[in-house]
């Protein structure tokens, strides 16, 4: 493969890992204030569509992008066998975890069943900014 050929999947990676991290970082914040409207209410139908197509529009499809340009960079790339490489590794997949756990919560919403209070949600927000955070240092600093 071309120098050139694997810097525009790199660049097309880290726009997908820009996109699922907008995701990330705002459906939570959807959740807290879904948490302030009574259910079955006109704004909680609105909430609704705006979770799902967030999920179903932006976040999935950016996950399987950044997943999918990800792993082939880091085969290309022989990065495997890299001790930075394993830790970001493990981020990603809780990153991913994340973003399951966020699927679950938005269809407890769409069904009218959501429990958790909005400290819940203001707290699981902080995670893919932590998450983040250490993909980032990892990637820039390759610390080990």
């Amino acid at each position: 493969m071309s120098g050139e050929a694997y810097l525009w999947i790199k660049a097309v990676h880290v726009i997908a890992v820009i996109s699922w991290m907008a995701g990330l970082l705002y459906l939570p914040r959807l959740f807290v204030y879904h948490c302030e409207v009574a259910p079955g209410s006109e704004t909680s139908e609105k909430f609704k569509v705006m979770e799902r197509r967030l999920l179903k529009a932006i976040m999935t499809p950016a996950a399987i992008v950044a997943w999918g340009l990800g792993l082939w960079l880091a085969i290309i790339g022989g990065l495997f066998q890299d001790a930075w490489f394993h830790a970001k590794f493990t981020l990603v997949i809780l990153m991913t975890i994340s973003h399951v756990f966020m699927m679950r919560w938005k269809n407890d919403f769409a069904a009218d069943r959501n429990t958790r209070p909005q400290k819940f949600y203001r707290i699981a927000n902080e995670v893919p900014t932590l998450l983040m955070i250490g993909i980032v240092l990892l990637v820039v600093v390759k610390p080990f």
